[in-house]
């Protein structure tokens, strides 16, 4: 059996009956809620006229804002890949010292947000102003996007090919990319895909930074003189940027399975030994875990001593503190069982509908919370006026927006859950729900525990729709943050960072875990 077949082995779904009706209705309604701010975009843009729209787009200001964000998008995701994977190689695959600890610390910048990172270094030296540090401060942020799915997959890799591979005298170099690469591919390029959509719709950091991509100026155009005309031609092109990014994955990843469905229980590959190189990789690592944690919290620890506004308003500080922990676990549950459907499509009943369904939920990946915001203002004061300044509003606004997080956590997991297991249960007359309940879900658990902790992680830390959707008189930790910042109070902005850090590291441990699981024939 060769590489290809086996880890395209397995059939699931008929295509020629299709995605079951209900599934692919409730798949079609989470991307058509995914769908409206796309919706505002379009419908605003046809609005303003063909003439109009084509004098706002064709502009030496639109071609450079082009150029920012495709250069920080390119450099960004290739600087991702290459620390994500290297660093997943070095802890599961070799004999490094201290293994665990390792892990930890490299998820562990997840739990700080880009804009709290920008404002650690900018706060200390403005050298890193610019395209230089933008492609810097974004990696060292967005990069554990990568690493844990590739860790995730390196670690469920049976290495019965791998050895087959050195039989046939393959070099480990070799056996590395034709036999590793291939298994690791919907990691690498989901990790990817999240990794560019968050570029593409990264503000704070950015701004920080003063590096103008499409979505600073958006905000600029909104704040400024909310020029709406203008700023939703800016969203449009960014809406472009983001199905080029959409496709390019998806011709990428192609249509392989990547299923274990041999018999047995998947053997644990055996660690390759550094010996000399020891060194070098405890070097490489701890200066990348230096760069990533010690530099941003450092600076908010010396601005905590420092800094000539720092207070500690404890009543303040519990409150932002409650709303952020209570709308995060709100908003991880309710995108996560909104991703459920999504994926299961995606993956058991592939089709060009459960496709165009899954591709749907990433686009308002790619744009800027205030275009969110805005759209879910728009219908919601047009269409369904009682939910405006909600709550429910401003958890619909997450789940649109962090939806992708979700679904790749989800589909990564249920990729690798042997679509035979569902058969053998229906042929002994598991029902189709019976058979998710007590067979798949209990397999895929893990990448639903992972998805919504990166939920949680993304809602405690969002900063543009939380500003504009919030009820009335209502703080998050990063509302908060921002209003210190904006005002060069860097004494008083750095409690509510450190909080919000604090509050991410369980989230970002559970993304650590990985349990093992038994691989039934």
């Amino acid at each position: 059996m060769t590489v290809d077949e086996a880890t395209s082995a397995g059939t699931v779904g008929n295509p020629r009956t299709g995605p079951p009706p209900v599934l692919l209705a409730v798949g079609a309604t989470v991307a058509a809620l995914a769908l409206i701010p796309l919706g505002f975009v379009v419908v605003y843009t046809v609005t303003v006229g063909p003439e109009e729209a084509w004098r706002l787009i064709v502009r030496p200001r639109v071609g450079e804002l082009l150029f920012n964000t495709g250069r920080l998008v390119v450099g960004g995701v290739v600087l991702s890949i290459v620390i994500g994977t290297a660093c997943a190689w070095l802890v599961e695959r070799t004999d490094v010292p201290l293994q665990r600890g390792w892990h930890v610390l490299l998820a562990a910048p997840l739990a700080v947000p880009a804009f709290v990172n920008g404002f650690g270094w900018v706060s200390l030296t403005h050298r890193v102003e610019g395209f230089g540090g933008a492609v810097l401060i974004v990696t060292l942020s967005y990069y554990p996007l990568v690493y844990l799915p590739v860790a995730a997959a390196l670690r469920g890799l049976d290495p019965a090919l791998e050895e087959a591979a050195y039989t046939l005298n393959h070099s480990a170099w070799g056996t590395f990319l034709r036999v590793v690469v291939p298994q690791l591919r919907p990691a690498i390029l989901g990790g990817a895909l999240l990794v560019g959509l968050h570029l593409l719709a990264e503000f704070g950091a950015l701004q920080l930074l003063r590096f103008p991509t499409f979505t600073t100026a958006i905000y600029d155009q909104y704040r400024s003189s909310f020029n709406g005309p203008a700023a939703n031609m800016l969203a449009s092109v960014l809406v472009l940027c983001c199905l080029v990014l959409l496709l390019g994955e998806l011709r990428l990843r192609g249509h392989r399975r990547y299923a274990r469905t041999g018999r047995g229980v998947a053997r644990t590959a055996p660690r390759h030994r550094l010996r000399g190189l020891t060194g070098v990789a405890l070097a490489g690592l701890s200066t990348l875990v230096v760069l990533a944690l010690g530099v941003p919290i450092g600076s908010l620890i010396h601005w905590l001593v420092v800094g000539s506004s720092t207070e500690f308003p404890l009543g303040e500080l519990a409150t932002a503190a409650a709303t952020s922990v209570g709308v995060g676990v709100a908003g991880a549950l309710l995108t996560t069982l909104l991703a459920v459907p999504v994926a299961w499509l995606a993956v058991r009943h592939r089709s060009r509908a459960s496709t165009l369904v899954e591709r749907s939920t990433y686009v308002a990946n790619s744009l800027p919370g205030i275009v969110v915001a805005l759209a879910l203002i728009t219908v919601s004061i047009r269409i369904v006026r009682p939910a405006y300044q909600t709550f429910a509003l401003l958890l619909l606004a997450y789940a649109i927006m962090f939806l992708p997080r979700a679904v790749v956590s989800v589909r990564a997991a249920l990729e690798q859950a042997p679509p035979r297991l569902d058969e053998v249960s229906r042929s002994l007359g598991a029902g189709p729900l019976t058979t998710a309940r007590r067979v798949t879900l209990p397999l895929i658990l893990p990448g639903l525990g992972t998805g919504a902790a990166l939920v949680f992680l993304a809602v405690v830390t969002e900063l543009t729709a939380t500003l504009l959707l919030a009820p009335i008189e209502t703080s998050t930790l990063a509302t908060e943050f921002w209003s210190a910042s904006a005002a060069l109070a860097y004494g008083a902005a750095a409690p509510y960072a450190l909080l919000m850090v604090l509050l991410s590291m369980p989230a970002t441990f559970l993304l650590t875990r990985h349990p093992r699981r038994l691989m039934t024939p």
